[in-house]
């Protein structure tokens, strides 16, 4: 999905420059690193290599790069594991069930209190 605004992307390789464009677009980041490789090449290692730290320097870092920072600082045996990931969904999942049900057994009960009176 395309971004509104263009940032750098804390899941590039050099800077999230390319992948921040990328992201922009909706295009395939490693066809859009090919593509900035080969123009700063064809235009010289050193003008297009400054170009790239200046848009490095000049585009912001996505706003969700602090949680995605957040996690991925943390040594490896302290970040939440796909499991832990698993199970929250499942925990949330049944709490939302149980609310649904006892919303529906609620408004059913209205419903045969109303139709008792009828």
């Amino acid at each position: 999905m395309a971004t509104k605004k263009l940032y750098r992307s804390p899941r590039g390789k050099v800077f999230g420059v390319a992948t921040g464009l990328a992201e922009w677009r909706d295009l395939n980041p490693d066809m859009v690193r090919l593509i900035v490789l080969i123009v700063v090449l064809s235009t010289g290692a050193f003008p297009g290599a400054l170009v790239y730290l200046v848009a490095a320097l000049v585009i912001p870092m996505n706003p969700g790069y602090e949680t995605y920072e957040r996690e991925y600082s943390k040594a490896p045996e302290d970040r939440r594991t796909d499991e832990d990931l698993l199970s929250e969904y499942n925990r949330l999942k049944k709490k939302v069930e149980k609310m649904e049900n006892d919303m529906f057994n609620k408004e059913r009960d209205w419903d045969d209190r109303f139709h008792e009176g009828s």
